[in-house]
């Protein structure tokens, strides 16, 4: 299914987490003098505009980046995640709001190597002409879950391999931890970062427990809900699991979210969880 386009999302409060648990990751990373390989199984168009008619008719960014711009005092996880997004607009108004493969992009160096895959037909034109002139760079054009078992490992024996699939299906959840499964058998040291909605509450426990019985070690998970009440429609919170995480990821996203999580739920309150899911 080819339905789901991200810039009707881009910028929410969701995003704000996928990207600083990847700026974060990615910036540790990169303190070690060898390559590293960076592979987005949906990337994506790159980037997007806040100012389209998609992003208008859900202004959900008003929630998400919205709430960080212009900001002073920001923990330095939030501040440096921000300062991305400030570059990707050239140091002007909030108007554009970057994609993975993009912030991944500007958190790498010249010994780095991009694995950029995306199946949308719209959508990859726009990703490819953005990286047109980077060697380093490669856009695929196909099933992300197919080409990054085709990428691992990778030569460099260092790398992020992010995964943010639509979940347009139920059978998403089950797909999902055993693609990673099977990237883990390939390239056990590599770090895999999912990300997932809540919409149904059950379908994110149980793939909890599917990491926890995967026999994969040293799992974290990061979710940020907006409101306490799951049994609502649509999606009330997001997160983020990590193999192989840095040590101090937790640290850094505990240290952003006690800011930006009471300024983002329903309540007020800080309703976050970051949690060792799998202990090394």
């Amino acid at each position: 299914m080819l339905s789901y386009r991200h810039a009707f999302h881009a910028g929410n409060y969701a995003d704000v987490l996928k990207h600083l648990v990847l700026t974060r990751t990615l910036s540790y990373m990169a303190q070690k003098s060898a390559p590293i390989c960076y592979i987005d199984t949906h990337a994506g168009a790159g980037g997007y505009s806040l100012l389209c008619s998609e992003a208008k008719k859900t202004d959900e960014f008003s929630r998400g980046i919205g709430l960080l711009w212009g900001e002073k005092g920001l923990p330095p996880p939030l501040n440096e995640y921000r300062a991305l997004v400030e570059r990707f607009n050239e140091g002007r108004a909030l108007r554009n709001y970057p994609g993975s493969p993009w912030i991944a992009r500007q958190l790498l160096r010249k010994l780095d190597r991009l694995e950029l895959c995306e199946l949308h037909p719209k959508d990859h034109p726009l990703l490819a002409r953005l990286f047109k002139a980077e060697r380093r760079i490669s856009c695929h054009f196909g099933d992300g879950f197919k080409r990054s078992l085709a990428l691992v490992p990778p030569v460099e024996r260092r790398g992020l391999v992010l995964i943010d699939p639509s979940y347009e299906i139920k059978s998403d959840y089950a797909q999902v931890v055993q693609h990673i499964k099977e990237l883990y058998k390939r390239f056990a040291t590599g770090t895999y970062a999912l990300w997932y909605p809540l919409v149904d509450e059950q379908r994110v426990r149980t793939l909890e427990k599917a990491f926890i019985r995967s026999g994969m070690r040293n799992i974290e998970l990061y979710q940020l809900d907006i409101s306490e009440d799951h049994s609502q429609p649509g999606m009330t919170g997001s997160g983020m699991i990590v193999v192989n995480p840095p040590w101090t990821l937790k640290k850094d996203v505990c240290e952003a979210l006690d800011w930006f999580a009471p300024k983002v739920s329903d309540t007020g309150k800080a309703l976050y969880r970051a949690e060792v899911l799998v202990p090394e």
